[in-house]
């Protein structure tokens, strides 16, 4: 959408000023010097990707746009043994017009084919060529490229490196139209009648540069059309690599993936990444590719990356269990049973969850520490996030903590309070429950609410359960 709108802008054989005439552009200084101005080459290199698979990917391009630009120039003669850069350059001098350049997926190369095969080099070399030669500037007034990737990282000099980058990690000043902000959205829930507390828990959460909440354009325009909220997410050849960068489980992928869902942060270096989808070395690349495919959000201050929101950690969790990545589909299998078992009432079941769950995150949790033992709560539970909103409320005194998880719109289960003990009993924590008045929350809910309370041993290291029903 981006690219073909600023081919509108730019292309000298249409008139669009009435497309932009009521847009922010058109205060700017820059829009008459630049409207309708330029021959706009418009290149989708995903469309010669799904029609060519072998490696003479890159000739076939040429080929094309030499044709159409001969074709557009019929009366400048031009030799046959000419490439396209002498092509355009021929044109620039007897017209004395200049193009601009716009290629979509431009790195749709770089997914398909791995480095070193003819595919890339020729890409590579014929980039190289087209804008890092001395006549480039002359010939090009601009060029644009939309993908997935920032420009690979080359041992020799970049094919690219004359470019501005804008990514997923280093957005520049062009964070605030990477989605969609919360006043935007707003707007558009109240416009169409759609509720924006849902489009927020859904489809918000992503910090871009100093952008600290911003939505995904796409699932909040289908939710909005269609007037409900699910996952719109696509199930493409991005999916499928996600699935297998996070089967590769670099050491301790496995713990910061459990982490994030539910709901923890993981430090990460995005410096280390080549910008290549093949060469994925350690931890940090992983989760760098994840953060550049939208799947995670990246806070720059803290060097920490996340889950933004309901939908991307639904994708996360499918794409785990699709490759049956043993490791995480065992940890989602039991917080599924864990949930059933907790609305069932079932109190040993519920304690052997738990307390397995203990057992099996020490690597990222200080077994006794106190605050440990709230998160060994909320890793235990993350299944619970598809159908409920957890709160986690750290208390005052001791530190332990209460998990409250509040059911969505529509769906037809009760409240659920969980208290933790340390050397106590569980009807103690259920007590403490009753004690308190219910976080506002709480209060706010009208159905059955199921309070669980949970004692853990330091000395045996056993975990007890109780749960009681508290009736609308």
């Amino acid at each position: 959408m981006a690219a073909k709108m600023l081919a509108a802008y730019y292309d000298h054989s249409c008139d669009s000023r009435t497309l932009f005439a009521d847009l922010q552009i058109a205060g700017d200084p820059s829009f008459e010097q630049h409207l309708n101005k330029y021959a706009v080459l418009y290149l989708d290199m995903s469309a010669f990707i799904g029609s060519i698979k072998d490696g003479s990917i890159v000739d076939r391009i040429k080929e094309k746009l030499k044709a159409d630009i001969m074709a557009a120039y019929p009366n400048i003669p031009v030799p046959d043994g000419d490439d396209l850069m002498e092509t355009l350059l021929k044109v620039n001098v007897a017209t004395g017009h200049t193009f601009f350049f716009i290629i979509d997926e431009w790195d749709a190369i770089c997914r398909e084919y791995m480095p070193g095969t003819q595919a890339m080099d020729n890409y590579v070399n014929w980039l190289r060529r087209m804008f890092k030669e001395v006549n480039a500037s002359r010939v090009f007034a601009g060029v644009y490229m939309t993908g997935i990737l920032p420009i690979k990282k080359y041992a020799t000099q970049s094919a690219l490196n004359n470019f501005i980058e804008y990514s997923m990690v280093e957005p520049r000043n062009m964070a605030h139209y990477f989605g969609f902000t919360r006043d935007e959205v707003r707007a558009l829930a109240a416009a169409h009648g759609r509720d924006f507390s849902e489009l927020e828990k859904w489809y918000d959460g992503y910090q871009i540069g100093d952008e600290p909440s911003m939505f995904n354009p796409n699932s909040v325009m289908q939710a909005v059309d269609i007037g409900r909220c699910c996952s719109f997410w696509a199930s493409t050849g991005a999916y499928d690599a996600v699935a297998n960068y996070i089967r590769m489980n670099y050491e301790g992928l496995k713990d910061d993936v459990i982490n994030m869902l539910a709901g923890g942060r993981c430090k990460v270096d995005p410096t280390k990444f080549g910008n290549d989808m093949y060469d994925i070395r350690c931890k940090d690349d992983v989760l760098t590719v994840l953060i550049h495919l939208g799947y995670l959000s990246y806070d720059w201050r803290e060097d920490e990356c996340y889950i933004p929101n309901r939908e991307v950690a639904g994708e996360m969790v499918n794409a785990v269990m699709a490759n049956n990545w043993k490791p995480l589909t065992n940890v989602i299998e039991q917080s599924r049973r864990l949930l059933q078992a907790t609305l069932a009432g079932d109190e040993a079941a519920v304690a052997r969850g738990v307390e397995a769950a203990h057992d099996e995150n020490t690597s990222i949790l200080s077994y006794n520490d106190e605050n440990s033992l709230a998160c060994v709560l909320s890793i235990t539970y993350f299944y619970a996030r598809n159908d409920y909103v957890m709160h986690r409320e750290l208390a005052t005194g001791k530190g332990f903590a209460d998990i409250v998880l509040i059911p969505r719109k529509n769906v037809d289960s009760p409240a659920i309070i969980l208290e933790l003990k340390v050397n106590r009993d569980a009807k103690a924590a259920i007590h403490q429950i009753k004690e308190r008045n219910y976080p506002q929350k709480v209060a706010e809910y009208t159905g059955d609410i199921l309070l669980v309370g949970i004692n853990y041993d330091r000395d045996t290291k056993q975990h007890t359960c109780r749960i009681e029903t508290v009736h609308a």
